[in-house]
């Protein structure tokens, strides 16, 4: 009995185990914050987190040494606008959804998740999923150690009117979707605050409003509102009270307009925004968050996909003014935060997007790389944890060869990715 007892009893806990040092010297280094690049710095990590940023930093005895000396060291980047629990790339098909449980949705997230990592993403707001909550499982288990992944916000469904830019609406009325499907569906406040408070039962991180039609829906008018400011606002408020953000996908100007005015922390896409779109963008310090690189793929392959010519022809109208629009609120001074749409285009090929942000949109290569790291952040709310090479973040650090300030098309492919202060990727030769 005596000996059951002292069993039971936890043993008296030894010294906490140092945590593991690790000292990166880079080439060069883009800190995602300073107008210029450092020459000769070192990045000295203690566990997870960055300890010291400098040059000349002595490296502890029995630190692991990684020499990046030939290589420009940036922060990982963030994407604040993917679906890596969606589709590989968006296929015409929407009843291929009802062929998948939620465990082949879970499968296939994997694979999106580790390239998403290994194209130097190592962090993601993932903005909505037809199949409610299977985001939220993807963020668990990366966070668990389970899978490869970068780190994740996850909104976990849709909130979007019936038959909205949200909803699969490729269906017979009188045929009813299972609820997993439809779990954001909903209309008018006392609906919308409904659902936004049992997303936040099964903890989601931010909340994503469909408050005009989309490209990507079939019967969807981009240019049409579908929530009203007032039920944008009950949505913001009500994510509010849990400290959470609203994202707004807005493609008409009226509601960009509303969905600014009524607190949403960013518009997503912003394709027909005019000038009191961007006044009132400007006035409440919204950010905007445009996706380039996908309205690229799809007119140059959606054809021979056999995407339904509805889809074609809206993204070929809408290219004809939208990415001046967009420069225009950039040169404005709108903050403009990196997100690309991933799944409408294979995912890993995010970084693609990079040569766009200064060729559409007139920015510097210092200004796109800070858009998709301290900006990011900053719209995340994450400043203090992801998007810059200082002390206290996360170890995230991506490496390339040359110097990305000249040529952006390097950080299209990423040959180093640390992750959290671990090498997740290294195909330097």
């Amino acid at each position: 009995m005596a000996l059951a007892l002292l069993a039971a009893v936890p043993a008296t806990a030894g010294p906490a185990e140092a945590p593991r040092v690790v000292a990166v010297r880079c080439g060069r280094l883009i800190d995602g914050v300073s107008d210029a690049a450092q020459d000769g710095a070192t990045v000295l990590i203690e566990g997870e987190r960055i300890a010291r940023v400098g040059k000349d930093l002595p490296i502890p005895a029995g630190a692991t040494v990684i020499d990046l000396g030939g290589q420009t060291c940036l922060p990982g980047f963030i994407d604040c606008h993917t679906h890596l629990t969606d589709r590989d790339e968006a296929r015409p098909d929407e009843a291929d959804i009802l062929r998948r449980t939620a465990a082949d949705i879970a499968f296939r997230s994997i694979g999106n998740a580790r390239a998403t990592l290994e194209a130097g993403f190592t962090t993601v707001r993932d903005v909505g999923t037809y199949y409610a909550f299977t985001d939220v499982s993807l963020r668990d288990a990366i966070d668990r150690g389970d899978l490869p992944g970068p780190r994740m916000q996850v909104a976990g469904f849709y909130l979007t009117i019936p038959g909205g830019g949200g909803e699969l609406n490729a269906f017979a009325p009188e045929l009813r979707l299972p609820e997993h499907l439809r779990f954001g569906v909903t209309t008018g406040v006392t609906g919308i605050r409904r659902v936004v408070r049992e997303g936040i039962a099964h903890r989601i991180d931010l909340i994503k409003v469909i408050a005009s039609g989309a490209f990507l829906a079939l019967g969807g008018v981009p240019q049409m509102p579908e929530f009203t400011e007032e039920e944008v606002r009950a949505a913001v408020q009500e994510a509010g009270k849990a400290g959470l953000k609203v994202a707004a996908h807005a493609h008409a100007a009226r509601s960009i307009i509303e969905s600014a005015r009524a607190g949403a922390a960013s518009i997503e896409h912003g394709s027909y925004i005019d000038d009191e779109a961007i006044h009132v963008m400007l006035k409440k310090g919204t950010y905007l968050v445009p996706d380039l690189y996908d309205d690229l793929f799809i007119r140059a392959h959606a054809r021979e996909m056999g995407w339904p010519q509805e889809y074609i022809d809206k993204e070929e109208e809408v290219h004809k003014v939208w990415p001046a629009s967009i420069r225009k609120a950039r040169l404005a001074g709108v903050k403009i935060a990196f997100g690309t749409d991933a799944a409408v285009y294979p995912h890993g090929d995010n970084g693609r997007q990079f040569p766009l942000m200064a060729e559409w949109l007139g920015m510097t290569p210092m200004e796109a790389i800070r858009s998709a790291t301290s900006v990011a952040a900053a719209l995340m709310g994450w400043s203090d944890r992801v998007g810059s090479l200082a002390p206290g973040r996360y170890a995230d650090l991506v490496a390339v060869p040359g110097d990305p300030l000249r040529d952006l098309h390097l950080l299209e492919s990423i040959p180093f990715v640390m992750k959290g202060g671990r090498v997740v990727k290294d195909t330097r030769r």
